[in-house]
């Protein structure tokens, strides 16, 4: 049936035909960090899933261009930068350095573009004086430019595609200049913010006086500025769908006349241990929280993308904990398909036998709306069937060799990457020849109680076709 998903401005499963279908080139916006904290593992849920997207899509052919901004001058920026007394690049350089450490942690691919706002304020007024030369943008009192939503619907636009709102309750005197607020109220909002005493050194000049633009503009000129006034995927969290990114379509709609993105991804929120994400519950975890209590990079994004995108998911600790011991069960069965398959001839050609067939059927999963369960549901159906044959000896070296070119594959889509082998000291090496020395001389007990030992000492033993082999107890 091909690639089809939800798509939030239908409110509906459409199949997936990108503007350029003739050259398969797509363009992917996602919105990125506002620099002015460490990432939280909410955020790295969108994130995660925007990688296994645009993964999945450049499995099945697609050339994708990845964009991604960083929001890096906003209110709770310039009030930190203010609190710090540092200036705005120093400020965000920490939190944007270590997002991105983070994010190759979790075995996401790097964006092929990262446009920061403060690089783009020059289009960003040229978009704003778009609007106002199309009377849809307005310069109040203050200085401030607003967009008018009654002169955007008034030119034939809707306002409210992404989400249903209540404009009998709008008032259109109303402006909003904080670049959030009280996602029920639906008001003109700031698209440059006139200078004031508290914003520092933070500001620019423009055709209507020193300032800086909002929050929203921000996206919409970097994303247009990048892939186009059209492009085919825009992603980000549910609680970014109103205001920002029905700001976004108005803005940039209201800009050019043509319709902005074509397809709109939004994944679910995430509670922590049950709850909403808190510090002051003591359930409020960075990545670095994480690995510091001995979890991987790995443990975690299998974690996030164990539950279908758009289903509120539970993060926890256990969960963590099954992530992995369900990736050592997959590391243990590749491990054996590599040994077996250790100096096959190469596996290019489709196994006769169809025993890769799990492929399509992990694939269809994916193409069905990116339902991972059932996704990894085909993995772990195809680890239990290699995992027998490899026991009773009916898998040949070659079929091996097509089982681990197909895990490759479907891997490229997950991006777990695979086990850091870790190299046992010599003392249990040692401990390993004295085992196998004893088993030689048929002296099983103490074959045995080295191998005890070296499980106290967290090695465990396995035999392999090439014999036996020490492995870390994770």
């Amino acid at each position: 049936m091909g690639l089809r998903f939800f798509n939030t401005l239908s409110r509906s499963v459409q199949a997936f035909v990108p503007l350029d279908a003739s050259s398969k080139t797509v363009g992917m916006y996602c919105c990125g960090p506002t620099v002015y904290d460490f990432a939280h593992i909410g955020n790295w849920r969108t994130f995660v899933f925007a990688d296994l997207v645009r993964r999945h899509l450049t499995f099945h052919g697609y050339a994708v261009k990845h964009v991604m901004n960083i929001t890096d001058v906003e209110d709770k920026i310039i009030r930190r930068v203010r609190e710090t007394r540092s200036s705005l690049r120093e400020f965000t350089a920490q939190y944007e350095a270590a997002f991105f450490k983070d994010l190759r942690t979790l075995g996401c691919l790097e964006p092929h573009a990262k446009p920061r706002a403060t690089e783009h304020i020059a289009d960003i007024i040229a978009l704003i004086e778009q609007l106002v030369a199309r009377g849809i943008a307005y310069q109040a009192g203050d200085g401030s430019v607003y967009f008018s939503i009654e002169k955007y619907q008034g030119c034939g636009h809707h306002y409210g595609r992404l989400q249903k709102l209540d404009f009998a309750a709008m008032r259109t005197t109303e402006r909003v200049a904080t670049d959030e607020y009280d996602k029920e109220a639906v008001a003109d909002f700031a698209l440059w913010k006139a200078y004031v005493p508290d914003d520092g050194t933070v500001a620019w000049d423009s055709p209507w006086g020193k300032g800086r633009p909002g929050w929203h503009i921000e996206c919409s000129a970097m994303s247009m500025k990048i892939l186009g006034a059209s492009f085919d995927l825009h992603l980000g969290g549910e609680d970014l769908k109103f205001p920002h990114h029905e700001d976004e379509i108005a803005q940039s709609e209201g800009a050019t006349g043509r319709p902005f993105a074509k397809y709109w991804l939004h994944g679910a929120h995430l509670l922590v241990e049950g709850r909403k994400m808190s510090k002051s519950l003591g359930n409020f975890f960075t990545l670095p929280d994480l690995l510091a209590r001995g979890f991987t990079g790995r443990d975690v994004r299998f974690l996030l993308l164990s539950a279908h995108y758009r289903e509120t998911f539970n993060f926890t600790l256990e969960g963590l904990a099954g992530a992995r011991t369900s990736l050592a069960r997959i590391d243990e069965c590749v491990g054996k398909l590599r040994d077996l398959a250790d100096g096959a001839p190469g596996c290019a050609a489709p196994d006769v036998t169809g025993s890769d067939a799990w492929l399509d059927a992990f694939t269809g999963a994916l193409d069905n709306d990116f339902n991972v369960a059932a996704a990894w549901g085909e993995i772990f159906k195809w680890i239990t069937v290699t995992n027998k044959a490899i026991a009773e000896r009916a898998l040949s070296a070659s079929q091996a060799a097509t089982q681990l070119a197909a895990w490759k594959r479907a891997n490229s889509v997950l991006g777990i990457g695979t086990a850091i082998t870790t190299v046992a000291p010599a003392e249990i090496q040692a401990l390993l020849a004295a085992r196998q020395a004893a088993r030689a001389a048929r002296d099983f007990k103490r074959s045995d109680a080295i191998r005890d030992e070296l499980k106290t000492r967290g090695w465990m033993i396995e035999d392999s076709p090439k014999g036996a082999k020490l492995k870390k107890i994770p």
